[in-house]
């Protein structure tokens, strides 16, 4: 019998990152709920590991009722479109989970191989309000379900004064432009010579070395911490000792680390790029920027610490408190659940 069976197809490597991805957190809710969650895969290399999940679709075809879809914009782009493919065949309703911040600029340069994916889809779900606004306008139907965090995992600190310690949680990957962080920091030091910033996440294409090389070039040896991936709760306790989140990214959706920072009480500036405007309302719970450049997030640092604008903290997680399971577990139960 396979009522309340669903399938995730997704990059489920937590056990060798060390990072728990959004597939983790929806999967063991879920199980909570009473669903079984079967999960591909945990390959490193991508092609075993769209191997590994193709075979699973046909393992599980007569088991399961749904398969969700981790759909990402770069090259993970084709895992959706293989993985899709195998749900039609075996005939068995497929929800792309829109996770990838440029997927508009796919819907545009890849308009047939989108098709395939999005309009013989169960239901797209869209995480943000920017990718669903952007599918639509291409005739997808999407469902809003916003990125989900566990509300009661994250403690809280009010930060009565703040500080010039800057916290960047991404990947070192150029869509992130990490580079920007140290370039900020630079600028930061000549009002602050105290200024100090910590890097958390993987180097996904090689960026960390050019951050490096940045990092010696203003010789910032003693200022800048890299750690490399953290775990969660890692991370979290790594963050009361900073008091500024900086999210420089070209590229994005509505990411989690930005999330999970107006949780924990950072205010958080931002570029402005896409579905940040719609997670973040500019000097109202936190602070939008343009991209690639680093004077302008300088300068609305400089505000934020010598204002103490600690509105911004209290709004930011009042926000974010509707994004707990508590609130958007129902969306999903009644769309898991719906063929009952």
């Amino acid at each position: 019998m396979k009522k309340n069976k669903i399938l995730y197809i997704g990059n489920n490597l937590v056990k060798k990152t060390n990072y728990a991805t959004s597939m983790d957190i929806l999967s063991s809710l879920l199980k909570l709920e009473g669903f079984t969650i079967y999960k591909s895969s945990s390959k490193s290399n991508k092609i075993l590991r769209l191997l590994e999940m193709c075979f699973a679709i046909f393992h599980y075809s007569t088991k399961v009722n749904y398969v969700l879809i981790d759909t990402f914009s770069t090259s993970n782009f084709y895992y959706a479109l293989l993985t899709s493919q195998f749900c039609r065949l075996f005939k068995i309703n497929y929800l792309p989970i829109l996770r990838g911040g440029n997927l508009p600029y796919r819907l545009k340069q890849n308009p047939r191989l989108s098709s395939l994916i999005f309009n013989n889809s169960y239901q797209n779900i869209a995480p943000s309000g920017y990718l669903k606004y952007e599918f639509e306008i291409k005739g997808y139907t999407t469902l809003l379900i916003p990125n989900l965090i566990p509300i009661a995992n994250y403690t809280f600190k009010e930060r009565k004064k703040i500080t010039p310690k800057l916290l960047y949680v991404r990947a070192f990957a150029s869509i992130y432009n990490p580079t920007m962080a140290i370039e900020v920091l630079k600028e930061l030091k000549k009002k602050y010579p105290k200024a100090i910033l910590c890097m958390i996440g993987p180097d996904k294409d090689g960026t960390l070395k050019d951050v490096k090389h940045l990092i010696n070039t203003y010789d910032l040896q003693d200022s800048v911490e890299i750690t490399g991936v953290l775990s969660k709760k890692e991370w979290h306790k790594k963050s009361k000792d900073f008091d500024i989140f900086i999210n420089t990214t070209n590229v994005d959706n509505t990411p989690i680390s930005v999330i999970e920072a107006m949780a924990l009480g950072l205010p958080v500036v931002s570029t402005n790029v896409g579905g940040l405007p719609y997670l973040i309302s500019n000097n109202k719970d936190g602070v939008l920027v343009d991209k690639e450049q680093p004077l302008l997030m300088v300068n609305e640092i400089h505000k934020i610490i010598e204002k103490n604008k600690s509105s911004l903290i209290i709004n930011a997680r009042a926000k974010v408190e509707n994004f707990d399971w508590s609130v958007v577990r129902n969306q999903w139960l009644k769309l898991l659940k719906d063929d009952e």
